[in-house]
């Protein structure tokens, strides 16, 4: 695809600002920032990017972004992801709720809460899924009651994403248990930092914690952070899915690329590529991130051109059930590369080199490697999000015009 002759311009821009706001060096081959140069960057880079208004730029003006346009926004993202620098805050804002509330929340709300995402200020976790409503979410069984000019709230949620550092939760709750369970839920906007809200790390494989298990117990928020209007929580929270599926149409692929690189890098050195079963799992993966590429290019020409056709509509299940379902392939192609010696915790590239990795928070007695840690989280991929049986559900039911599932009971 060739880019406007604006775009291009912009991309300018944006390349200039990053190399004189990123730390000295940062381009250069092998750079690596200590331990203290990284918790400072860390600190202070959420501020930059909002003075460089560069923190959701594709929001409307009048809440605070840029106004970007598409193509700009698409490059924005190019240029971050190609210079390797963080481009969010805090992705469950920025991505996830910000867009959702600029769909469907009230003045009041966007104004109360947009500022907060914008400047990096403030933190988010989501509260969807249950102990046993994942797959099937509409089953949630978390209730909110109406007390006066307040929600009560009572219920678990789990696998909630840095739920020990969010200030708020966007929460799917039951608000009429006697509607069909799809339209009985609304979406809230609960705060997390106050009694009745008990967070618990859910500890991996690898030592990490970063999923949690909130529990509430008579918590509470104002009656007026539901989000989209009472009990129409299922058609608010499809739109935020969509968000986060649909984030990153011509970078996503990027991340799998410098795997392949690191794989092939690996495999060379220690002989493993003259395993005719092993090069050709490599150039599977490598035809299946240019899959990935050119089907980023068909989200991003629908996108501008508006177009409706039934194989773009499909695109958006059938991208997430394929890269997700590619990686956990190729995570297991890493493990296989080095053999028996993968589960040693210094095999494979260093600390920071793969990009799925939960890196700097291996707990003390069970160290993994940044390659095993990859491995593992990659075991999670073809579920969140939208496992891959709902994604496959949804082409064959919506798309193909296929029968409904068989339902048990």
């Amino acid at each position: 695809m060739t880019y406007p002759v604006e775009a291009e311009e912009f991309r300018v821009e944006i390349r200039s600002w990053l190399k004189e706001n990123l730390p000295s060096g940062w381009f250069d081959p092998g750079f690596e920032m200590s331990d203290e140069d990284r918790r400072v960057f860390n600190q202070n880079w959420p501020h930059k990017l909002f003075e460089g208004g560069w923190i959701c730029a594709t929001w409307p003006k009048e809440y605070g972004g840029k106004g970007l346009t598409t193509m700009q926004g698409v490059v924005l993202s190019e240029e971050f992801a190609a210079a390797k620098a963080p481009m969010r805050g805090d992705f469950f804002g920025d991505t996830l709720v910000g867009p959702t509330l600029l769909q469907w929340g009230t003045e009041e709300q966007k104004l109360e809460f947009l500022p907060g995402i914008l400047k990096g200020q403030t933190r988010w976790c989501q509260g969807f899924s249950e102990p046993n409503s994942g797959s099937d979410l509409a089953s949630i069984k978390t209730t909110a009651v109406l007390d006066g000019d307040e929600w009560v709230i009572n219920g678990q949620k789990v696998w909630t994403t840095q739920g020990h550092h969010a200030d708020y939760c966007f929460l799917l709750t039951r608000t009429d248990p006697d509607a069909p369970k799809h339209k009985g839920i609304s979406y809230l906007l609960v705060p997390m930092r106050q009694p009745g809200v008990e967070v618990r790390g859910i500890t991996q494989p690898d030592g990490t914690a970063e999923f949690c298990e909130v529990f509430f117990t008579d918590a509470r928020c104002p009656k007026d952070n539901v989000v989209g209007g009472t009990n129409n929580g299922w058609k608010v929270a499809n739109s935020t899915l969509a968000f986060e599926r649909g984030q990153s149409a011509t970078t996503g692929y990027r991340r799998f690329e410098e795997e392949y690189r690191l794989m092939l890098a690996s495999a060379q050195e220690n002989g493993a590529i003259d395993d005719a079963m092993i090069r050709q799992r490599l150039m599977q993966f490598y035809s299946k991130i240019q899959i990935l590429r050119v089907n980023g290019l068909r989200n991003l020409t629908s996108a501008l051109t508006g177009s409706k056709d039934m194989g773009v509509i499909a695109l958006g299940a059938t991208n997430k059930m394929f890269w997700s379902e590619m990686h956990k392939a190729a995570m297991e192609l890493a493990l296989d590369i080095h053999g028996a010696e993968s589960m040693l915790v210094d095999v494979g590239p260093a600390s920071g080199s793969w990009p799925g990795a939960l890196r700097d928070k291996r707990r003390e007695g069970y160290p993994v490697s940044p390659m095993v840690s990859s491995f593992f989280f990659s075991r999670s991929e073809t579920i969140w999000g939208g496992t891959s049986q709902v994604q496959r559900n949804i082409v064959g039911e919506r798309v193909l015009g296929l029968p409904r599932e068989p339902q048990v009971g």
